[in-house]
């Protein structure tokens, strides 16, 4: 069982930037992929971007590529995802989950597990 939890969240300006970290605790051996996705207030979750545990193959939803990044720390067990740029529009709740393929891409049923998430705001 894999335990994840977010933090980073916070309110900043317009152009701002944040770093949110998700730290895995359980069972976090074994090539498994982390997901971000986020949940805007009246929209639906969509992904932001996802990365290979083991192999540091990373991918973006495209809307998100260029001002997001994605990295980890493996032997923290940490996954980060560097926002810049940050617009109004990014505002809302970021999750990160886990599965055992990034080849399922963004789609959310294949994500075993789940974080609480943390709060973006951006005014």
């Amino acid at each position: 069982h894999v335990q994840l939890v977010e933090s980073g969240g916070g309110s900043v300006q317009a152009g701002g930037s944040l770093r949110l970290s998700c730290a895995a605790s359980g069972y976090t051996t074994g090539n498994y992929c982390m997901g971000w996705f986020r949940q805007a207030p009246g929209k639906e979750r969509e992904g932001v971007a996802g990365i290979y545990r083991n192999m540091g193959n990373n991918f973006y939803a495209d809307s998100m590529r260029g001002r997001f990044t994605i990295s980890q720390d493996s032997a923290k067990n940490t996954v980060f995802l560097q926002m810049r740029a940050l617009k109004p529009e990014d505002t809302g709740i970021y999750y990160c989950a886990a599965t055992v393929n990034c080849g399922f891409g963004f789609r959310e049923e294949r994500y075993t597990y789940w974080g609480q998430g943390t709060q973006v705001t951006v005014s």
